[in-house]
């Protein structure tokens, strides 16, 4: 066996190990199952964690956004006309966010800790000055003593009198400052008077700067990755008791901070949210990318917030069989202390036509009022989000108060919030790293079919060239002389006898025999 056959055995032999090795690999899934089990061990919530730090306090900056929605024509409202609103804002403040009192629990397989945020205002990114601008709006303060005592005529008309010597009207005009923050309310004020409990100062964020939510107990993920951020408890609840179904109290998913990763297309993300007291869930709607990383946004679909007629496990969620709303809406007062509060997405959107033809000035617009969550699915860490809620007023007749006597039942807003975050500049490029580093492992079955790809090109060209050089070997054998001996004449000239024959017709005779060998 020739140099170059060896070399063209040994070729052959390579490239089909390199090529059954490889797809076998890659049909197995073998180097992708390794990185996937890594990323599970690797994305836990225990101390030494590659993401635990982050998980404790969040590197990305979290703006908060304030819109409110001014009156402009409460006299005429309340005379039967069609309310018309204006919005102002942003007012937007900074908001820091960190795990508090951060302990394990149950042996290490869960984390305790609690959600703490603060606030922060930022002049440069608002429209004015909370502390100097005002906003004419529902006097919430008002409506939640109002609707405590609509079932018992003295009470409310007692309250009717406190209203009336104190001024307090349905509307009120207060800075942007104090409808965030808090004021003392004149009416709360007497209220607490006879009942202690009450509290007297009134503000949307009241209480909520440098303050926390509750006790959190989450899973850590070292059992099942897919319970990576799962809420055990909740208030030492596992469920909540504001409303009227198990699937309504239910406490499902996570605080909307951590998400398991490797997330599939076709499950939905579930998200426990205090302010509205419930559980909502998301699903998947588009792919998109976010400073060069891939992600899935997950946006909550129009059943979320349906009617019961549309989607039968809202029922749940009427306070009472008569107290339900329509589409797009969701009246939160038994976790608000009886106000009449509803909640929504901004401008009413994905709600019911007829809240938003009730307002003159709404116009809701999927860009700037939908909610979404854009996860890189091998991880699940979040790189950008947009979470907007908006908080109404339900204003209808009220008996023993004579002012409400021409209102029709309508759902007011009176602000919404655009709470935002997106990955920073820092923290992108370690998420590219990592996965640059996934795709090589998980993809390494390829680069190995591709170098048996190569060879078996390399291959076939050997065996080409082999197959030429034999063809030209057997042309020249067969098309050469057999009798030819060396480069000279081929013949020579030599007498048949000693004595050359004459001819007398045709001259001499020569006869024609092989060139003898000299050396012979």
């Amino acid at each position: 066996m020739t140099r170059r056959s060896c070399t063209i055995y040994v070729v052959g032999i390579t490239c089909a190990v390199l090529l059954a090795v490889g797809i076998g690999l890659f049909a197995g899934q073998v180097f992708r199952t390794l990185m996937n089990n890594r990323l599970k061990k690797e994305i836990v919530l225990v101390e030494g964690s590659r993401v635990f730090d982050s998980w404790k306090k969040p590197p990305p900056p979290v703006y908060m956004q304030f819109y409110f929605f001014n009156m402009t024509n409460p006299k005429e409202f309340l005379a039967g006309t069609k309310p018309e609103v204006k919005q102002i804002g942003p007012y937007t403040y900074r908001e820091y966010r960190y795990k508090d009192n951060v302990s394990m629990v149950a042996n290490g397989k869960m984390v305790s800790a609690y959600n703490t945020k603060s606030f922060v205002f930022l002049r440069e990114k608002s429209v004015g000055d909370p502390a100097e601008d005002n906003i004419t709006t529902v006097n919430i303060p008002a409506w939640a003593v109002m609707n405590n005592v609509k079932d018992s005529f003295w009470k409310a008309s007692m309250v009717s009198i406190w209203m009336n010597s104190l001024k307090s009207d349905l509307f009120t005009t207060r800075t942007v400052d104090e409808l965030l923050w808090g004021y003392k309310d004149p009416l709360l004020v007497r209220v607490a008077g006879t009942k202690p409990e009450v509290e007297t100062v009134f503000g949307l964020m009241y209480k909520k700067n440098g303050s926390n939510d509750g006790e959190f107990i989450y899973h850590t993920g070292e059992q099942n990755y897919m319970d990576y951020g799962r809420i055990e408890t909740w208030k030492g609840q596992r469920e909540l008791t504001f409303w009227r179904s198990n699937y309504s109290n239910s406490i499902v998913g996570s605080d909307g901070s951590a998400f398991h990763p490797l997330l599939d297309k076709d499950e939905r993300i579930h998200i426990f949210t205090p302010d509205l007291c419930r559980t909502i869930y998301m699903e998947f709607e588009k792919d998109v990318e976010v400073k060069g990383i891939p992600a899935y946004r997950f946006t909550p679909p129009p059943s979320v917030l349906a009617s019961k007629e549309e989607n039968p496990d809202n029922e749940g969620f009427c306070v009472t069989p008569k107290e339900c709303l329509g589409t797009g809406v969701l009246k939160v007062s038994p976790c608000r202390k009886g106000a009449p509060v509803v909640a929504s997405f901004p401008h009413f959107y994905l709600a019911d036509n007829k809240y938003v033809a009730a307002i003159e000035g709404l116009s809701p617009e999927r860009t700037h009022h939908q909610t979404f969550l854009d996860l890189n699915p091998t991880t699940g860490v979040i790189v950008r989000a947009h979470k907007r809620a908006q908080v109404n007023i339900l204003m209808q007749r009220i008996p023993g108060f004579p002012t409400t006597r021409s209102l029709n039942e309508t759902v007011f807003p009176v602000m919404f919030l655009n709470e935002s975050v997106e990955i920073d500049d820092a923290s992108s490029e370690r998420l590219k790293k990592l996965l640059l580093i996934s795709n090589l492992v998980s993809n390494f079955p390829l680069v190995i079919v591709g170098l048996g790809v190569i060879l078996l090109m390399v291959f076939v060209i050997l065996l080409c060239r082999a197959r030429k050089q034999k063809n030209e070997v057997k042309r020249i054998v067969f098309t050469k002389p057999l009798y030819a001996s060396s480069a000279e004449d081929d013949t020579a000239y030599s007498p048949v006898n000693d004595k050359e024959k004459e001819d007398p017709q045709n001259g001499t005779y020569i006869g024609l025999t092989p060139k003898a060998n000299v050396e012979a």
